[in-house]
This record gives structure tokens, C-alpha cells and sequence, in this order.
């Protein structure tokens, strides 16, 4: 059985909410406001108040921008916020410069202030941009938005679809974002809600078709949240991961795991016939909630299509020269129940006790925070492999700024190219990629809280 249910105290068989307006598309010609502010949505199911958010130009998620491969993107931030804020172009291999990361690539940008982003578009895929100035909170209030780069030769499909995929920690009775002062989300899995939404809706429903050839673009926003999915009354296939063409397309036959910050192209036939539903389903344990439901209203066709082909891939991406390598590690240590036995903290050694009092709970190679001294520094074009270990006993999902990666499979193998890994506890994992990207390169856990505590460190390549 499939429930419509959210997880929100006193929800259960409440209807599904209308959805939000849609956001415009970006505009071929001269920049663009993008201005960070308060707002209010209506998250929880009818019956309680609209929630109070921050947003970009008034909506959750934000405006979905979308612009041509090769093109030339170019947004003024304006924060109309009462904080500091950034915008980081997430996927994206971007100028350094125009990165968004506060201490890294440039300043927070003050309340009242503005700040220009303008970089190149170098590759088609599905992206996005969001917060990255306590981007633990900021995210997790609704600063975060679909980038979409269309390639010049789309494939065939007859309607794309972008799913943003979030959680809202809110308040049962009042419908507001809760504290984000719970140090057990810092220490243990991170901020997890308790309603699930599809673009800023809870129980989200669309229209299609039998036969029907959908692209679904699937972005997790979410702070914490794994998002475990599976296909009912839909069949169809990975086409990309990451924004990254798979050099060929994956038949879905078991569930698909997102992790925060990832994202998957999936190109989908719509099976269920006309009068019955389809869903794209969210496991919470062993139940399922039906995270995005398609009513299907007639045939689109009386057959179905040829799988379908690989998207062309974008330039410049091969990893090669594996052997003659660059090598580094990265060990996470930290967490509930396991901790460290010490970490460097500013300038000194502390134990975990002195080190969780400060509110910080997670160490990257000993040391709580960014580091003075870059993981490594890497000359333009060589190749790096990373091997890492989760000492730890929670997941985390990995993300490298300015690049894509391979994982180095058992026997020498290369996976698909990423920028975000999900590794779970105990795990050791290696990836491989070429730093063709000068700058310094924020590499941390995008649980975002385990960010904020600890788990952020940074790569250098030499111009």
C-alpha cells in the first residue's frame, strides 16, 4: 500500500495541497535580480497557517533558472535577509571567483547589500544553487533553487519535470520551522524533518499519460534527509546522475537512494493505465508515501517507445592517468557514540568533550573546521585520487566544489562521474578526478549540520 500520509503529528488524511505557483525561466538576455527574503508558504497540509521561510524572489524552491550549454549566466543577488548570505552554484565547474562560499571565494554578502554573479555555462545537466552562509539554517529555511542547463540536442521525451526534493523540520502545532538549536542534529544524523515535499508541496500530484515519455529531474535540497524511491506504475531508466550523461542509460529495477545534494535524471514511460495513478514513492522504513502522485487521465499512444539513448556527454571530463596519481586520504572521525580521541581546534588538541562543548562534533584528518593548510595543492591538469574512510557511525554525503569525480572500483574500475558521494558508516571509498579547475575548493559533508560542526576542509589548484 502506498499512503498520501505525511509524517507531520495530526496530518493524516488531510488533502493534498494545490501547488505553488511555477517559477519563470531565465531570460536569454541581460542580468538578473535574485533576491534573497522572507516569505511565507503553505508547507503543511490545509488547515494551519502558512509557514514563515526565506526564499528567492518569494518562492519555495526558487525560481527554476534555465539557459542553454555554453551560455553565459548572470544573476545581483540582493539580501533582503536580517543575515549574511551567499549563493553557490552547486555542480557547476564555475569561476572560482563566483563559487559563493564566504571565507573561501568571497565576503557574505551584508543585509541591504548586493553581489554580482556572472560565470559561463560549461555543461548541460541538472543543478542547482542555494545558500552557503550557515547554510545549515539558511537551506533548510527554503534559500535553495533548481538550475537546469539544457543541452543542444534534448532527448526525446514529451514533458520535462523538475522534482525538488526537501524536508521541513516544523512545529506540530504552529506549522513553523522548529529551532535549529538541537546539538543532537550536529552530533548525530543531521536535521531531519518531519514532512516530506516535492517542490515545496506536501503530497504533490501531477497529470500524465499511458505511454507518456517523462523526464524527471530529481534534486535533493533536503539538510539530512537520504531520500529511498522507487517507481510505481512508471518504468524507465538513469540517464544521468549529478548533472553527469551515464555513458549509458541504467533500467530502474530497485530503488534509488538520494542522497543530499544529488541529484538523477531519470527518462520514465508511464505504464498505469488511464484512471488509475502512478507515484514516485518515498520509503520511510518499510512504508511507503506516495512523494509525488500522477493521476493518469488517458493514452497518450498505444505503444511504447525504444529505450532510450545515452544524453550527449559534456567536454573535457575523462579521468585518466590514474596510476601516475596524486594521493591523498581523508578520515572522518566524530559523531554520537563514537567521537575522537582528539582534534586540532583552533590552533591546539582537545578532546571530544572540550570539542562537542564548542559545538563542534566531526573531524576531517584530526581537525574540526576548516584547516589552515588546504587538504592538498595540485598543479592544473593532474590527476588526484582521494581515498577516504568513514570512521564514524552515520552517513555522509560528500561534496567537492569545481569538479566532478569517479569512484575507483574494487579491480580498478571507474564509476560514474559525481560530486556528491554517499558513504555510510564504516565504509572505505576512493575517488579519482582531474583538477582542471584553478582556485581554492570547499570539500565537506553536505548533511549540512555536520558541516556547520566540524566537517569542511578544502583543495588548492595551482593556476
Amino acid at each position: 500500500m502506498i499512503s498520501r500520509r505525511g509524517l507531520l503529528r495530526g496530518t493524516a488524511g488531510l488533502a493534498t495541497l494545490p501547488l505553488l505557483p511555477r517559477s519563470l525561466q531565465a531570460q536569454a538576455e541581460g542580468p538578473q535580480l535574485l533576491e534573497a527574503r522572507p516569505a511565507q508558504a503553505q508547507i503543511a497540509p490545509e488547515g494551519y497557517p502558512k509557514t514563515d521561510v526565506w526564499s528567492y524572489g518569494g518562492a519555495l524552491p526558487g525560481a527554476e533558472i534555465r539557459v542553454a550549454q555554453g551560455s553565459r549566466l548572470t544573476r545581483k543577488l540582493v539580501n533582503s535577509l536580517p543575515a549574511p548570505t551567499s549563493v553557490h552554484w552547486h555542480g557547476i565547474r564555475i569561476d572560482n571567483a563566483m563559487d559563493g562560499v564566504p571565507g573561501v571565494t568571497q565576503k557574505a554578502v551584508q543585509p541591504g547589500e548586493t553581489f554580482l554573479y556572472d560565470f559561463d555555462v560549461k555543461d548541460a545537466g541538472t543543478y542547482w544553487y542555494h545558500s552557503h552562509n550557515q547554510s545549515f539554517e539558511q537551506v533548510a529555511r527554503g534559500l535553495h533553487g533548481p538550475l537546469i542547463v539544457e543541452e543542444s540536442d534534448p532527448p526525446d521525451v514529451d514533458r520535462d519535470e523538475v522534482l525538488v526534493l526537501d524536508d521541513f523540520r516544523l512545529d506540530p502545532e504552529t506549522g513553523q520551522i522548529a529551532s535549529f538549536e538541537n546539538m543532537h542534529d550536529f552530533s548525530h544524523g543531521g536535521r531531519v524533518g518531519n514532512i516530506a515535499v516535492t517542490n515545496g508541496v506536501f503530497n504533490a500530484t501531477l497529470t500524465a499519460e499511458q505511454n507518456e515519455r517523462l523526464r524527471l529531474r530529481l534534486i535533493n535540497v533536503a539538510n539530512a534527509k537520504i531520500f529511498e524511491l522507487e517507481l510505481r506504475g512508471l518504468e524507465g531508466w538513469v540517464v544521468a546522475l549529478d548533472g553527469m550523461p551515464l555513458d549509458s542509460p541504467i533500467r530502474i529495477s530497485e530503488r534509488l537512494l538520494l542522497a543530499p545534494a544529488q541529484r538523477a535524471d531519470l527518462i520514465v514511460d508511464v505504464t498505469a493505465e488511464p484512471g488509475a495513478e502512478a507515484h514516485l514513492v518515498r520509503f520511510e522504513g518499510d512504508e511507503g508515501y506516495s512523494q509525488v502522485l500522477f493521476s493518469v487521465r488517458e493514452k497518450a499512444s498505444d505503444s511504447r517507445r525504444d529505450p532510450p539513448l545515452p544524453l550527449p556527454p559534456n567536454p573535457d571530463m575523462a579521468v585518466t592517468d590514474l596510476d601516475d596519481a596524486m594521493q591523498s586520504q581523508l578520515r572522518m572521525e566524530g559523531g554520537a557514540m563514537r567521537g575522537f580521541a582528539s582534534a586540532h581546534m583552533n590552533g591546539r588538541e582537545v578532546g571530544f568533550r572540550e570539542a562537542a562543548q564548542s559545538g563542534k562534533f566531526w573531524a576531517l584528518n584530526g581537525t574540526l573546521g576548516m584547516p589552515d593548510a588546504p587538504l592538498f595543492v595540485a598543479e592544473r591538469g593532474q590527476t588526484v585520487r582521494v581515498m577516504m574512510q568513514n570512521d564514524t557511525v552515520f552517513p555522509h554525503a560528500m561534496h567537492l566544489h569545481g569538479h566532478h569525480f569517479r569512484e575507483v572500483l574494487p579491480g580498478g574500475g571507474l564509476g560514474p562521474l559525481r560530486d556528491t558521494l554517499l558513504m555510510f558508516a564504516d565504509e572505505r571509498r576512493e575517488i579519482a578526478f582531474v583538477a582542471h579547475n584553478p582556485g581554492d575548493w570547499v570539500f565537506h559533508c553536505h548533511m549540512l549540520t555536520h558541516a556547520a560542526s566540524g566537517m569542511m576542509t578544502r583543495i588548492k589548484v595551482l593556476a
